[in-house]
């Protein structure tokens, strides 16, 4: 039995992870730490485990790992002090805000013999791991192109807060993309061209943006990582991908599997997913790779590779021309 806690609900993920977590049944959901009882306390109530005001106080239990959610820029601190107590994490995505802060948490974590794992769910899905089968066959022949979205609604909250979250819709959604992206095709970026702006929404970061990706072999990829969905959208958002080979083309759309429902009693348009539960099979895994002492599959070295290429984006909006990986570790 894996002991397990979250330390934050400031992430909006965390309210997938917990219920989630208190399914596994090799799990045992120790508790929630969250400064907010009318956030993380009510979730506690509601899922019957312990609550703390304080992460330190959950991390003074008997605990095997943590899933860190709170606001990006606090992931360094939290990461570090699990480290140093011996507890496992895992790290909700953007690893941190700047590559300093990836860079203390990995060695942190290697100085203490702790794992870090990054959240990255969107691997989990069935169709993501065909997709990946496919290319691995060589079922388009080379790649030479790919085209992808990764569109969600406008958060809120401290996730349009810089400071707090480390820039907007392309801190938010460059990661899963990339991540992808380097796993399928087994190849690093090289160079980032992108352009941002604040178009649709009253918020002091950035709401569109587009994304020039080069691969190592010589591939391009545009990424839309975007809040550009409507408050009325019946869903969160999408993560698509179009590949363009040498003998063929892939379409993948990691959420396609949905159920559309109509209400006239409360005016809803929905769609509900029947398919993968990603966070489940996510929280499975590691779990299971925890209990087990197994390496983890996707790494806090993961987690800081995805996060270049965000700075990467920003860096080359603010000098309108592409930028060269890796780079500074200033940034």
């Amino acid at each position: 039995m894996v002991k397990i806690g979250i330390m934050s609900f400031a992430h909006i993920h965390a309210y997938s992870y917990a219920p989630a977590l208190k399914k596994l049944q090799d799990v045992e959901f120790i508790g929630i730490a969250d400064e907010d009882p009318e956030r993380g306390g009510k979730v506690a109530q509601e899922l019957a485990v312990n609550y703390f005001t304080d992460y330190r106080a959950l991390l003074d239990q008997d605990l095997d790992a943590v899933v860190v959610c709170s606001e990006n820029v606090r992931h360094r601190e939290m990461v570090v002090a699990a480290a140093e107590r011996g507890v496992h994490v895992l790290c909700e995505k953007p690893i941190a805000t700047t590559l300093a802060d990836a860079e203390e948490m990995i060695s942190a974590c290697q100085r203490n013999g702790i794992k870090l794992g990054i959240a990255f769910p969107c691997r989990y899905g069935a169709a993501s791991k065909r997709l990946k089968n496919l290319l691995d066959q060589g079922a388009v022949g080379e790649v030479l192109a790919i085209m992808a979205t990764n569109h969600g609604k406008m958060p809120g909250g401290w996730f349009v807060d810089k400071q707090l979250a480390g820039g907007g819709a392309v801190m938010d959604h460059t990661v899963y993309v990339v991540d992808l992206l380097r796993w399928m095709l087994k190849q690093e970026v090289t160079r980032v061209y992108a352009e941002m702006d604040t178009l649709m929404h009253p918020i002091e970061v950035e709401d569109c943006g587009l994304l020039t990706l080069e691969m190592e072999k010589g591939s391009f990829a545009t990424l839309d990582a975007s809040w550009s969905r409507p408050k009325s959208y019946p869903t969160w958002g999408d993560v698509t991908m179009e590949i363009v080979g040498t003998q063929g083309i892939l379409s993948f759309d990691l959420f396609a599997q949905t159920l559309s429902i109509y209400e006239d009693v409360d005016n809803r348009v929905a769609w509900e997913n029947w398919g993968d539960n990603l966070d489940l099979e996510m929280l499975r895994d590691f779990a299971q790779r925890i209990a087990n002492d197994q390496p983890l599959w996707i790494t806090g070295e993961d987690g800081m590779k995805a996060l270049e290429v965000a700075l990467a984006a920003y860096e080359s909006y603010k000098l309108h021309q592409p930028v060269t990986l890796p780079i500074s570790r200033n940034l």
